[in-house]
């Protein structure tokens, strides 16, 4: 089995934007949020299971599972999201393993699994090395505004509700810091692209 490499991070700390250059330099990304829109599309038993626990409200015009009512409902409600959680997870997981094999003949030495929760489920261990994408929270801040439309106040709220950073650099292999200096993260996207490659060949001559 090639080797899957865990991307995560903090909230608005960029690592779509981190995923993308490692697929500049060649490796297969598989993005678990585009796994969680998959396995919601109508006519999904995900889907099904959703509208089943939070009513017809989360979907929109279209039929569609409105991602945005669904964030809105579990925000702030543990048991909610847990809810929300044991329905998504196992979908997600076996989508992603799906992607995993079918990248199976791939020549990349390696491939990358982005999601946003790995190290708060514990699925960071089943990987063969964890990258954390890091920022300063004043810049988190600005980007959730930025992006989001957030007051300040909703910023740090959804901050706060997340993992610590620390506590996910704590665990990690390698950490990307994606402060806003794209030159400096490429850099370093870079130089962890050499390391995970120099670290899968030595293994694999072994």
């Amino acid at each position: 089995m090639k080797p899957v490499v865990g991307l995560t991070g903090g909230i608005a700390c960029g690592k779509t934007t981190v995923a993308k250059m490692f697929g500049d330099l060649g490796i297969p990304v598989i993005d678990a949020d585009e796994l969680a829109r998959e396995v919601v599309e109508p006519g999904t038993t995900g889907l099904e299971q959703i509208v089943r626990e939070f009513g017809q409200g989360v979907l929109d015009d279209a039929g569609r599972l409105d991602r945005k009512k669904v964030g809105d409902l579990v925000f702030g409600d543990g048991e909610a999201r847990k809810t929300l959680n044991a329905i998504m997870h196992p979908l997600i997981g076996a989508a992603g393993a799906k992607h995993i094999m079918a990248h199976q003949d791939d020549p990349a030495p390696y491939l990358l699994y982005e999601a946003a929760l790995l190290v708060e489920t514990g699925s960071y261990k089943a990987f063969s090395a964890l990258i954390v994408v890091s920022a300063e929270e004043s810049v988190q801040r600005s980007r959730l505004i930025a992006r989001d439309g957030f007051t300040d106040a909703e910023a740090n709220a959804r901050i706060a509700s997340q993992l610590p950073l620390p506590q996910k650099i704590a665990v990690a292999d390698h950490v990307v810091i994606n402060d806003g200096h794209l030159d400096a993260t490429r850099r370093q996207v870079a130089e962890v692209h050499g390391k995970l490659v120099e670290q899968f060949a030595s293994q694999e001559s072994k």
